[in-house]
């Protein structure tokens, strides 16, 4: 009798709840060290040394500046630190791969020398993360699934160092024109497996693979919140998700706030991020997050 009580079944929902906050842990290799993603969340602090990214631009792009940003990151709680040296915000232009170089090598060469944290290079330019990787790079974050590129995977391989592949679609001047249509997650899963078989195919084992949906790319801000209320289906993919909501539009969309105002609104992101089964958190306030996904991690832990 007691077995089939209504206390029972709602104790029963309650046990399924919490073995969805559960992830899977990956040990993710890269050139002296290894990433061990699962129990605790990596936070990966944003460093763009560029003049026009949408809320930190010109704040870094001095060296001077970067230097003591990233130092400061580090100290906050960051253990990846992503260098990016051209904008991916919607309606950016490219630039050349010369001008890339001039802008992230000089500042990764330094850092490397000062840092044990890894440094991810932000860039879909093989030639940008051929030189990053000589400069010290250990990871890269490519924000088209290695498909700008051709060369992209091969140099990833060569390299031996982890690739994050994520979904955009389209360029950053056109994505927001032409967002997903009706199954933002399905259409995205099929998008990140080709990028896996395009990374398998040259040699990039599975074990060095990590996954963005590229929240902000080419999405809706419905499609964005699906993403993150759905977030968990792309366990099935088997391989660690990272995360990147900070700051942008659709956080901007529903709260009506600027980008300067929206810390509170990326917080709220994080957690359900977390929760629903990210390992890594891209962020521009990396104190801040390291004391959210702190906390969502003693909470799925507990």
């Amino acid at each position: 009798m007691i077995m089939n009580s209504p206390f029972h079944e709602y104790s029963k929902t309650i046990e399924c709840a919490g073995d969805n906050f559960k992830r899977s842990c990956y040990e993710v290799p890269y050139p002296h060290g290894t990433l061990h993603l699962g129990i605790k969340t990596c936070v990966m602090g944003i460093l763009n040394v560029t003049p026009d990214s949408f809320y930190d631009g010109k704040r870094y792009d001095i060296h001077e500046n970067a230097v003591e940003h990233a130092i400061k990151m580090v100290k906050d709680g960051a253990e990846i630190i992503d260098i990016g040296g051209e904008s991916t915000r919607p309606g950016a232009f490219p630039i050349m791969e010369t001008e890339e170089i001039k802008r992230v090598i000089p500042v990764i060469k330094f850092l490397s020398k000062q840092l044990k944290t890894p440094i991810s290079i932000d860039t879909y330019k093989a030639k940008v993360a051929e030189r990053a990787i000589d400069a010290g790079a250990s990871i890269i974050n490519d924000v088209s699934g290695l498909r700008r590129d051709e060369k992209m995977a091969q140099v990833a391989a060569e390299a031996n160092v982890p690739v994050i592949l994520m979904h955009k679609k389209g360029t950053s001047r056109t994505m927001q024109k032409y967002p997903l249509r009706k199954n933002a997650c399905a259409e995205i899963m099929a998008y990140l497996k080709k990028s896996i078989a395009i990374a398998t195919g040259a040699g990039i084992e599975g074990k060095r693979i990590i996954l963005d949906p590229g929240i902000g790319f080419g999405k809706t801000v419905q499609q964005n919140l699906e993403i993150l209320r759905r977030l968990g289906e792309f366990k099935s993919l088997d391989f660690p998700l990272m995360v990147g909501t900070s700051r942008k539009k659709f956080i901007g969309t529903i709260l009506d706030l600027p980008v300067q105002e929206r810390l509170y609104g990326t917080l709220a992101t994080l957690a359900v991020a977390v929760m629903n089964g990210a390992h890594i958190v891209r962020v521009h306030d990396v104190r801040e997050a390291a004391q959210v996904v702190t906390l969502c991690d003693a909470i799925r832990n507990s």
